[in-house]
């Protein structure tokens, strides 16, 4: 079975489009099509994700377990633990390992929760 040529009928609206255009449109769906899984990811994290992605960016047990107990306690494990870390870390201009192991140590979380929660305390 041959598939019939309809790419110049599948084309049409895109047709008139520029480079500029077309590329414009190509992330403009590409985040719509993303949109819900972001969403879910936010709405539906857990300590033991959080944790997984600390153990990812190379941080140890001992050192993502109080970064967790402590993100857990300002209602910050929806932010993404690891961007709460990167965060800290460009807030201080020093690299995502000595942030961590700052936010470990309890330093650091009032200027996280100035910066990510904003006024929705």
């Amino acid at each position: 079975m041959k598939r019939e040529n309809d790419f110049e009928e599948r084309r049409e609206h895109l047709k008139h489009l520029n480079n500029d255009e077309l590329y414009e449109r190509f992330w403009s769906l590409t985040e719509e099509i993303v949109k819900p899984m972001v969403e879910l990811g936010h709405d539906y994290t857990s300590p033991a994700i959080e944790r997984s992605v600390l153990l990812r960016m190379g941080f140890s047990s001992i050192e993502a377990k109080p970064i967790i107990d402590y993100g857990t306690k300002w209602n910050l494990l929806s932010k993404g633990i690891g961007n709460v870390v990167l965060t800290y870390g460009r807030l201080r201009d020093i690299s995502y390992l000595k942030a961590g192991e700052e936010l470990s140590k309890g330093i650091g979380w009032d200027m996280i929760l100035k910066e990510m929660k904003g006024g929705d305390r």
